[in-house]
């Protein structure tokens, strides 16, 4: 297993279910620590996590959120959906810290049997009939019957797998995140403003903290290294004058970070003989829905092993049984980045095409909610 987050830890758990032997390996010497800001987890997500025998701990990890509010510059309301769920669903999304979502998942693989092994950057693989042996940068080598590629959008195994493979680039927005002590009494609510500069979303937690995210939009890649706090804060002011962003910005007690956001031209090859990808590696698709498909992923890839007679035959069960889904999804996730960008035209066009999905949004996303991995693997072997 290639990378130790959530993709990772997701595919070493599942495998280890099926009484696989697996061996993670994480490039980064200390991944218990800060890891970027909050996640979202759709229902689709949850209970795929449930399967996994993980769901109580990230549940209680995290705070449920279920409604999501979309709103214009100037305040008007344009709708109230149901976040990340069918509204008659009990179930709801969940919002909670990165670092503490890999931790939990990481400490099951582990407590399931899998060894993780930290600090190992891979370098290259070779293949053969049989087996593929992983070459990292310490000199180790590692042979097994299945390398697993869960090492996110920047992916070295997708390279390996085909050197003519898309590489992620800058998608036009970068994100900064925060927490506000700004009152309100909207708790369990995900809002979004479309401000003139890019999306703003904040979250209620509680009467008196709000975790919220900018989603700056800007054509020139910045260098965000070069930014410290107090300029975050005065730059985000600037950036989002309106009343809603304004309000919790000016309450901000800590910023999370700052990041990129990618965007990868869909990916022909998902596996090999013997290497797969999962995950962001084979599919970067935002839109909250990055952790559910990576966790769905490896479900799937457990269910193909348990019912193909051969590896490779289960890696193209895999790919046959995934891709349609995640098409639908990228589309879905290209369309919800377009909403994002800045221009008063285009910001009048987008509220009035808003206002008119908006009604169906449920009917338009439930395919994502009702999917189980599971039962979809089972399906496979008829």
């Amino acid at each position: 297993m290639i990378g130790g987050g959530i993709a990772g830890a997701a595919a070493a758990l599942a495998l280890r279910q099926e009484g696989h032997d697996v061996t993670v390996y994480e490039a980064h010497e200390d991944p218990e620590g800060d890891v970027g800001a909050y996640i979202s987890l759709a229902v689709n997500g949850m209970r795929a996590l449930e399967k996994l025998g993980c769901l109580a701990e990230v549940q209680s990890a995290g705070f449920g959120v279920p409604r999501m509010r979309f709103s214009t510059a100037g305040g008007r309301r344009l709708g109230d959906v149901p976040r990340h769920r069918r509204e008659a669903d009990p179930m709801h999304s969940v919002t909670l810290m990165r670092g503490r979502l890999v931790s939990i998942m990481r400490r099951a693989a582990r407590a399931a049997g899998a060894q993780v092994i930290t600090g190992e950057r891979l370098l290259g693989m070779t293949e053969t009939v049989d087996d593929v042996t992983a070459e990292f940068s310490s000199g180790r080598r590692d042979t097994a019957e299945l390398l697993v590629g869960a090492d996110g959008v920047h992916s070295t195994v997708r390279k390996l797998i085909d050197p003519s493979a898309p590489r992620a680039r800058y998608s036009g927005f970068y994100a900064v995140a925060g927490v506000s002590s700004t009152p309100s009494a909207d708790g369990g609510v995900w809002n979004l403003t479309y401000g003139r500069n890019g999306a703003f979303i904040n979250i209620t937690l509680d009467e008196r903290t709000q975790w919220w995210t900018a989603q700056v939009a800007d054509p020139v890649r910045p260098d965000l290294r070069s930014i410290d706090d107090d300029a975050w804060k005065q730059r985000l002011r600037q950036l989002y004058p309106e009343t809603v962003p304004s309000e919790v910005l000016a309450g901000t007690t800590r910023l999370f970070g700052s990041t990129l956001m990618h965007v990868c031209d869909p990916i022909r090859t998902w596996h090999s003989t013997r290497a797969v990808l999962t995950g962001d590696a084979a599919h970067p698709v935002g839109v909250a829905q990055g952790a559910a498909m990576a966790v769905e992923d490896a479900l799937v890839v457990a269910a193909a092993l348990r019912v193909a007679p051969t590896i490779h035959a289960a890696l193209e069960i895999y790919d046959v049984e995934r891709r349609p889904r995640i098409s639908k999804l990228l589309k879905h996730a290209d369309d919800s980045r377009d909403s994002k960008r800045p221009g008063p035209v285009k910001r009048r066009l987008d509220v009035v095409k808003m206002r008119l999905m908006l009604p169906f949004y449920e009917r338009a996303t439930g395919y994502l909610y009702d999917y189980d991995a599971a039962v979809s693997g089972e399906r496979i072997s008829a």
